[in-house]
């Protein structure tokens, strides 16, 4: 097997290092500290407006961009359950499941890498994964298309944001990443304690700080303002529990093997999913995946890539244990795991200390009302539903 890439080579943005920068000191790297969140970035060629994010807002709860118009964006990023999906895997298009739990929109408008292993780059791209996906939307791009055309809000809408004579799916795309861009949330006790309201913090939680950014160690992977390095490790998660019974899960995670092209030999011998290697088809990334932000974390439960912790307390203990959950089961890849994770010998205070400071990291739940979906209508051109108008 050739040798990995060790964890603590930074500086180059590829498929196991991110884009955060980090130094080298005395062969121990320095993260970037925490910091306040900006403004999310926004996209040259695909700038915001209010006809494009209502039309985002609409598509988003719309079940009709997919296939059989069952599923949509939030199906499986339900905003009463942290704007994701509280089980242990995602919701799956009708007769599926999904084979990885998903992970919540708030923020995603931060991050250059989308999807835990980092297949897209760009909201844009995710929205059009997630809708045409196998076991997710399972659209297909003419029947998607040509429902939107027989919506007369959305052809309306379409007009004004892109100037269309009809909507195009690659718009709804666009549209629904400008709607996401919105679902920002940069007021945290944490960002207050960071803009100097030294009030914004308990003592518990500056005490958990300290522990974060010393003893813990959390901070060499969840740095900078997003909370996330967005680099890719292995740090010890077992996989889907439910894959050792629920017969479905099992045909799903087949079924990705299968359509992600992996050699013979690991679609029959794989038992866990193999992450960044997906990606990369290096052996070295098996198991790896992206740095999730700790941002509205509160509300997202559970946790990690398989889903497999309820509680913020449960993740802190299995980092404490040094990658073990409290079942005693650990990464199907131990050859990869990190060399970041180890025991790390929290007492019961100093672990209560630390899940009081990650819920800094979190402010006010963010819920809105579902629109209501406008309905179809018989088609109509331009003139004709001007000359409507006009006899109105």
């Amino acid at each position: 097997m050739l040798s990995a890439p060790d964890d603590c080579c930074y500086g180059v943005d590829d498929h196991t290092t991110g884009s955060t920068a980090q130094t080298i000191k005395g062969g121990m790297r320095t993260p970037p500290p925490l910091a306040p969140l900006g403004p999310p970035p926004i996209p040259a060629d695909n700038p915001q407006s209010p006809a494009k994010i209502e039309w985002g807002r609409y598509l988003f709860f719309d079940p009709r961009l997919g296939g059989d118009a069952s599923t949509g964006c939030s199906t499986c990023h339900e905003p009463d359950q942290g704007w994701s999906w509280a089980e242990d895997i995602s919701r799956g298009y009708p007769g599926t499941v999904h084979w990885r739990s998903n992970q919540t929109i708030i923020n995603a408008a931060y991050y250059s890498k989308l999807f835990w292993a980092g297949s897209s780059t760009s909201l844009e791209a995710q929205a059009r994964a997630a809708s045409k996906g196998g076991v997710a939307g399972n659209g297909e791009t003419d029947i998607m298309e040509a429902r939107l055309a027989l919506i007369p809000r959305y052809v309306a809408l379409s007009r004004e944001a892109f100037g269309t004579e009809w909507p195009l799916l690659r718009d709804a795309y666009r549209a629904i990443a400008a709607f996401e861009r919105t679902l920002v949330q940069r007021d945290t006790p944490l960002d207050r304690y960071l803009l100097g309201d030294e009030t914004a913090l308990s003592e518990e939680q500056i005490r958990g700080k300290q522990l974060f950014e010393g003893k813990a160690g959390c901070i060499q992977c969840h740095n900078g303002p997003l909370a996330s390095d967005e680099n890719y490790y292995n740090i010890g998660v077992p996989g889907v529990k439910r894959w050792e019974s629920d017969g479905l899960a099992q045909i799903t995670f087949r079924f990705e093997l299968y359509a992600k092209g992996v050699p013979e030999e690991l679609y029959r011998t794989l038992k866990d999913d193999p992450g960044a290697y997906f990606r990369s088809r290096n052996r070295w990334d098996m198991g790896k995946f992206r740095t999730p932000s700790l941002r509205y974390t509160l509300y997202t439960a559970p946790y990690m890539h398989s889903g497999q912790f309820d509680t913020l307390e449960e993740v802190v203990d299995f980092y404490n244990a040094g990658g073990v959950a409290a079942d005693g089961r650990t990464t199907s890849f131990p050859e990869t795991k990190s060399p970041l994770i180890r025991p790390l010998g929290l007492t019961g205070q100093e672990r209560e200390d630390l899940v009081a400071f990650i819920e800094a990291f979190s402010g006010e739940e963010i819920l809105i009302e579902k629109p209501e979906l406008p309905p179809y209508a018989p088609l109509f051109t331009r003139a004709q539903l001007q000359a409507a108008q006009e006899a109105k």
